[in-house]
């Protein structure tokens, strides 16, 4: 019988500590070359949109595959999860699921690159993603001070406010970008910006930066710069990023950047990335992984047989 979880169902079981795990875990089984994931492919249609990415979890006993569309302002997603023998497991309304999943990423990225620790964290943008980048990084994390920042200013303080108290984190609503970023040793942009929201010369010599809004071309939150300056580039997938990461290949572009720079994030959770002697700016270009929302949907369900309750239907069995 295949599980049907819902936006409720999935808040009700999803506990970030359990992401983060099955995530990294996932990802340095891609490292080893016992997972797989596949980039996103999108299918343009008058009025709308269709995205598919799809990955196999081995260890997690399933493969799977999200879809979603967007339409009219609208995003709907979805994860069909599968048994290793091919039958389905669960289907999943997977936004709030893919928030999760996206943060654990740039938690992990943090914990595997040496973020320092404490850590002064800046986070760029307020939106629906933001919440779980600050979630996630404060589980993995010492964090000094989180300053927020986007371009309402009243809904930065509110922002501010329910961070502070729901991660006991002290948290203050930055005036700027530039005020949020100067002195940061984690900056994390997450934005739907076509623009960059931070300049290269805010960033301090040590600090690690994770974008994870730009995953069009023809979007870039960073500046060609600062890729420039950039030490490390980290990319959770070569192929993936070589689609669609806009700051990357706007960079490329300028001349600014060569593609056998990056460093998949898998290879450094695989324990194959040598850290540098001397510190220096550290690059995560996060675009989104279908082997992450397959992780997070493994735990998921798995906390939704254990507990019971959930609808179920006999479909592709």
């Amino acid at each position: 019988m295949a599980l049907i979880l819902r936006e409720n169902d999935v808040q009700d079981l999803i506990e970030m500590d359990e992401v983060i795990a099955a995530v990294e875990n996932a990802m340095r089984e891609l490292g080893e070359g016992e997972a797989q994931n596949e980039p996103r492919r999108r299918a343009f249609a008058p009025g709308g949109l269709l995205n598919v990415m799809f990955a196999s979890y081995p260890s997690g006993m399933c493969t799977g595959l999200k879809a979603y569309t967007v339409s009219d302002g609208r995003v709907r997603f979805m994860v069909a999860l599968f048994t290793l023998d091919g039958a389905l497991d669960a289907l999943i309304e997977a936004d709030f699921m893919g928030a999760y999943r996206t943060g654990a990423a740039t938690g992990i990225a943090a914990k595997m690159l040496g973020a320092r620790r404490p850590s002064k964290v800046a986070l760029i943008g307020t939106g629906w993603q933001a919440s779980t980048q600050a979630l996630a990084l404060s589980r993995v994390v010492e964090i000094d001070e989180m300053r927020v920042f986007s371009r309402n200013a009243e809904k930065r303080a509110v922002f501010a406010e329910e961070q502070a108290e729901q991660l006991d984190v002290k948290t203050v609503a930055s005036p700027s970008a530039e005020e949020a970023v100067r002195g940061a040793d984690v900056v994390v942009t997450v934005t739907t910006s076509h623009a960059p929201v931070i300049q290269a010369d805010w960033v301090e010599p040590h600090a690690l930066v994770a974008a994870v809004g730009s995953n069009f071309r023809n979007r870039a939150e960073l500046p060609s710069e600062l890729v420039e300056r950039a030490q490390t580039v980290v990319v959770d997938q070569l192929a993936a990023a070589q689609l669609e990461s806009g700051d990357l290949i706007q960079a490329a572009e300028a001349g600014r950047f060569d593609w056998s720079q990056a460093v998949e994030l898998s290879s450094v959770v695989a324990g194959r990335w040598e850290r540098p002697d001397r510190p220096g700016i550290t690059l995560f270009e996060s675009h989104g992984l279908a082997l992450w929302d397959i992780a997070a949907a493994s735990v998921v369900v798995a906390a939704a047989r254990k507990r019971g309750g959930y609808e179920e239907v006999e479909f592709l069995t």
